[in-house]
């Protein structure tokens, strides 16, 4: 894991890219804009190898708010207030602030790695597990991104992915990426 002073020196170097706080030896990262709340589907069965079933699970984007009200069993979308580009020797592991998660707010719940190469908006998935409505603020502190460096041999052609990293559209693209037809893959 990389200090808060080897971190400033890959800002300057151009190998990290990063306009947010720094806290301890990681990122802080707080929560921007748009949330993309997930709703009741009109389909009893969401099919993951159709891209339309999945897009049947999103409600409108929540983009212009100051304060957002997580009811309990709530799962959300929201996208990290500041951009992120990591280089072709750094990586990043997202890491939850334990005080939210004392009062029932996982921050995020999938694979905690940030590969070499990403550049946008972050997208954490938010899951009210408490028995109480908690009360989002635009800009509070969620998580920090620890960084690390990737140790041996890299390509310095990082290829960026299509479709993580825009801040406009944090919803799944699962079946775009794996279609069910493995020669489609």
């Amino acid at each position: 894991m990389l200090s808060a002073e080897s971190i400033t020196c890959l800002i300057t170097q151009n190998a990290l890219e990063w306009p947010g706080q720094l806290r301890g030896d990681g990122l802080l990262l707080t929560l921007g804009s748009p949330l993309q709340p997930l709703t009741a589907p009109s389909a009893r069965v969401i099919d993951l190898a159709d891209q339309s079933s999945i897009d049947g699970l999103y409600s409108e984007p929540v983009t212009d708010w100051t304060s957002y009200e997580m009811m309990p069993g709530e799962m959300l979308l929201g996208a990290v207030e500041q951009p992120l580009r990591l280089g072709p020797g750094v990586m990043g592991v997202i890491g939850g602030l334990s005080h939210l998660a004392r009062v029932g707010l996982a921050v995020h719940v999938t694979s905690p790695f940030v590969l070499p190469g990403w550049n946008g908006h972050l997208t954490l998935e938010l899951v009210n597990t408490g028995p109480a409505v908690l009360r989002l603020h635009h800009g509070m502190p969620l998580g920090r991104l620890l960084v690390f460096a990737v140790n041996g041999p890299h390509s310095n052609n990082v290829a960026p992915h299509p479709f993580y990293g825009h801040e406009s559209d944090l919803k799944s693209r699962y079946a775009d990426e794996f279609p069910a037809n493995p020669s489609q893959r």
